[in-house]
Parts: C-alpha cells; sequence; structure tokens
C-alpha cells in the first residue's frame, strides 16, 4: 500500500513536469541552439530522476563512468526494461537522437518535447524500411554531431528474461566509423511493469569501455556488443540468471544423433 502511495505521488510530480515542460520549456527553446534547447528540455529527465529518488527510495550507482568520451558522437547501445532508461540515458550525451517507435510522439505532451530532440521515429511494423530509416537518419545524425541511442532488443525485455538483439545499432556504428558505448543496467527491476510498483533499492549501471568499428565486420561488432550487454545484464541483475535453451538431440535414421 505504501509503495502504491509513493508512486501516485511520484506520477503526480512527473505529469506536472511533462506539463511545464511541454508548455513552457519547449516553447522557449524554439529558437535556441539544439544542444541548448536539448539542455533544457531535458531538465525534465534531471527533475524525474531527483524526484523518483524522493518519493520511491530509487538510487542510481554508476560504474565505468570514465569510459564515457567528451565531445565525441557515437552510438550508444543499451538494454531495454522500462521507462527509466530511456529518460536516464537521455543525459548521458548530448546533443542526442534516440531511435523510437514513432507512436511516441503522438501522446500529448510528452510527445512535444520529444520531438524536439531530433528522434528517429520508426515505424516498427515495417522492420525493413525502419532498418533502412536508421541507417539513414542515423548517419545523418553523427555527422552532425549527436549521438545516436538504440535498443537493440527493439522493444522492452522484461527483467530475468534475455531479448533478440538486433544489428541495426552495430550496423550504423560500423558504416559510420563510430565507436559504440555499451550500456547495461537492470531498471526494469526498479521502475517496474506495473505503474505502482516503484520498488525503492538502487539501479546499478554499468558503461563499457567504447567499442571501435572501423574497418571491423558488423557481424564481429554485434558479436561482441551483444555478449558484453548479457553478460553485464547477468552482472548487475537481483534476478537469477536466465538459463539458455539447449538443442534437443534427437536419433537420426541412421542411428547418429543431430539437434532436432
Amino acid at each position: 500500500m505504501i509503495t502504491a502511495i509513493r508512486a501516485i505521488i511520484f506520477y503526480l510530480g512527473y505529469i506536472f513536469a511533462l506539463i511545464f515542460t511541454s508548455c513552457v520549456s519547449t516553447p522557449l527553446s524554439f529558437f535556441l541552439p539544439f544542444k541548448t534547447k536539448a539542455w533544457m528540455i531535458t531538465r525534465f529527465n534531471w527533475f524525474v530522476l531527483l524526484w523518483l529518488r524522493i518519493t520511491c527510495g530509487i538510487r542510481i550507482q554508476v560504474e565505468g563512468q570514465e569510459n564515457l568520451p567528451e565531445d565525441q558522437p557515437m552510438v550508444i547501445l543499451s538494454n531495454h526494461q522500462s521507462e527509466w532508461e530511456t529518460i536516464y540515458l537521455q543525459l548521458v550525451a548530448q546533443p542526442m537522437s534516440t531511435v523510437l517507435k514513432r507512436e511516441l510522439l503522438k501522446i500529448p505532451f510528452f510527445g512535444w518535447g520529444l520531438k524536439a530532440l531530433k528522434p528517429i521515429a520508426v515505424d516498427r511494423g515495417k522492420p525493413a524500411a525502419a532498418m533502412k530509416q536508421v541507417l539513414k537518419q542515423g548517419k545523418a545524425r553523427l555527422a552532425e554531431g549527436m549521438s545516436v541511442l538504440v535498443f537493440p532488443e527493439g522493444t522492452r525485455t522484461q527483467p530475468g528474461t534475455r531479448g533478440n538483439h538486433k544489428k541495426g545499432g552495430a550496423m550504423l556504428a560500423t558504416n559510420s566509423g563510430v565507436p559504440i558505448l555499451p550500456v547495461a543496467h537492470n531498471g526494469g527491476e526498479h521502475w517496474t511493469s506495473s505503474p505502482l510498483q516503484k520498488k525503492s533499492g538502487t539501479i546499478r549501471v554499468v558503461f563499457g569501455p567504447l567499442i571501435q568499428t572501423e574497418g571491423r565486420h558488423v557481424n564481429d561488432v554485434h558479436a561482441e556488443v551483444t555478449q558484453w550487454l548479457e553478460s553485464q545484464v547477468d552482472r548487475v541483475s537481483e534476478l537469477p540468471i536466465p538459463v539458455r535453451e539447449e538443442a534437443v538431440i534427437a536419433p537420426s535414421s541412421d542411428g547418429s544423433k543431430t539437434p532436432s
């Protein structure tokens, strides 16, 4: 009951900050340089994280802060468990463009500020077209000096499970010759899928060493990023490590055994 009350108080502040940002900060920043505009709009993110700590007792522990480069465009690849990381990671590097589903831009208030941050809004119902859009617009954003945030799993994955990591982010970084900053966290274990279940405790975040992509094959880069993300998510998680499904070995007609 207390957890639910704290969550309600949190969302009251969240909604107030969202309306203020959309109706005041975003219009005021309209004619400002993009980096200044992004800083103004993301004060919403800063407030939400502070308010989350005050109301719900959720803190952040960061590891690998020294791996964050300064003033260098990069592709940021992170596991995706909840809304928390979409808010937190916007503060990691600026200017930044986030790959997201286009439906988010249609949400009143929330979508207004989000659109001003120049995201790459894709239609996830058309994966082939979405991939082309990420590669084309992502390369343009990187050329402008912006970093690009991509969630390789594409959609949220429940804590304690594994998602299917797609190659789009690794392909964008490899084609553009920029490094990848891998990020692992257990945010979904505290900012849960249930709005009224904000579990107090510490969210652990790990910034890995930059993964260089220049001159490398995308498959090698993708494999390295995926291995790092999965191992680090397992390490920081407070849940049991998910068991990988092994192929079932079935006898063939000649008596030998083959994977079924």
